[in-house]
C-alpha cells in the first residue's frame, strides 16, 4: 500500500499546487522534514475506511504566507494574518488528501476525509503508532522552497491493491 500512496501523494502535490497555486514542485529524497528551527506550520487531514491514515503537509511559515497569498490572489507585500494563513494551509490539506481520496475510491478503496487542523511551531515532530507505516517525501517547489508530506497509514481489514 504504500508504494500506491507514495503515487497518489506525488500526483496530488503535482496537480494541487501546479493548478492552484501555479508552483512547480519536484520530488527530492535529499529532503526530509523541516526542522531548522525557523517557524513552521503543518496541516493535517485524515482519511477513514478501507484505507485509515493521516496527511500532514510541512511548510516554513514564510512559504505557508507565499502559498496563501497565491491562494487568494493578494500581494506578498499585503498583511496577512496567522488566521488567514491556517486557514489556507488547512484548505491547502483538503486539496492534497482530497486527491488522494478520489483516487482511492477509484482503486475501489472507498474512504471520508476528516475536517484539517493546524499546529504551529518551531521543533516539534509527530510519533507515529506502533501499527502504522510512515512515509516522507519531500518536494522542492519552484527551486528554491520545500515542503514536505508525511503520511501514516493503519492497517484496516478492508481489500488491499
Amino acid at each position: 500500500m504504500i508504494e500506491v500512496m507514495e503515487e497518489l501523494v506525488k500526483g496530488a502535490v503535482s496537480e494541487v499546487f501546479g493548478t492552484m497555486l501555479s508552483i512547480k514542485t519536484k520530488p527530492d529524497k535529499s529532503l526530509t522534514l523541516i526542522s531548522n528551527g525557523d517557524p513552521h506550520i503543518a496541516s493535517s487531514v485524515g482519511f477513514i475506511g478501507d484505507v485509515t491514515g493521516v496527511v500532514f503537509i510541512y511548510s516554513t511559515d514564510s512559504f505557508a504566507r507565499l502559498i496563501t497569498s497565491r491562494m487568494l490572489g493578494l500581494r506578498t507585500s499585503e498583511a496577512i494574518g496567522e488566521e488567514l494563513v491556517n486557514d489556507s494551509m488547512g484548505e491547502l490539506g483538503n486539496m492534497v488528501v482530497g486527491h488522494i481520496k478520489s483516487r482511492l475510491c477509484d482503486r475501489g478503496m472507498p474512504c471520508v476525509l476528516t475536517i484539517p487542523s493546524i499546529v504551529r511551531g518551531s521543533q516539534f515532530s509527530i510519533e507515529a503508532a506502533a501499527s502504522a507505516t510512515r512515509m516522507v517525501i519531500g518536494f522542492r517547489c519552484d527551486a528554491a522552497e520545500q515542503v514536505a508530506i508525511e503520511v501514516l497509514i493503519k492497517p484496516t481489514d478492508g481489500p488491499q491493491p
